[in-house]
């Protein structure tokens, strides 16, 4: 295994986009490739790469895709400079737990996003 990219389903691609450039990502592909109404979205932000589709997309394919909003589902992301990241965000966003220490030395802190899914942002220092 080389990498992972978490294919995230959502209700407001717009929205979504929006948020998760506050947090520095960039489209790097979409479905349509141009326009207001996309109905998939892929994203970076360094390394790391987020996929994001909405609900009805795949409503006739995968039923089991039924959730209406977030999720039992916990993103961990890793980078550096975390302090200097979470003073450029933490006005724009719902914060849910502020920047901590951990007992396995990890500096932490965890947001929400638009879709109800939680983030947590981690340097291990």
């Amino acid at each position: 295994m080389e990498s992972l990219a978490p294919n995230i389903f959502v209700n407001d691609m717009k929205a979504t986009i929006a948020f998760y450039k506050i947090l520095g990502f960039n489209i790097t592909l979409s479905v349509p490739e141009s326009g207001d109404e996309l109905v998939w979205a892929m994203m970076a932000n360094g390394s790391v790469t987020m996929m994001f589709q909405t609900f009805e997309s795949l409503a006739g394919e995968l039923p089991e895709v039924s959730r209406t909003d977030g999720g039992s589902l916990l993103l961990y992301i890793n980078l550096k400079n975390i302090r200097q990241f979470f003073e450029d965000i933490k006005d724009k966003v719902t914060v849910l737990k502020g920047l901590e220490t951990t007992f396995y030395g990890a500096t932490e802190f965890s947001i929400k996003d638009n879709n109800g899914y939680v983030l947590t942002f981690a340097e291990h220092e």
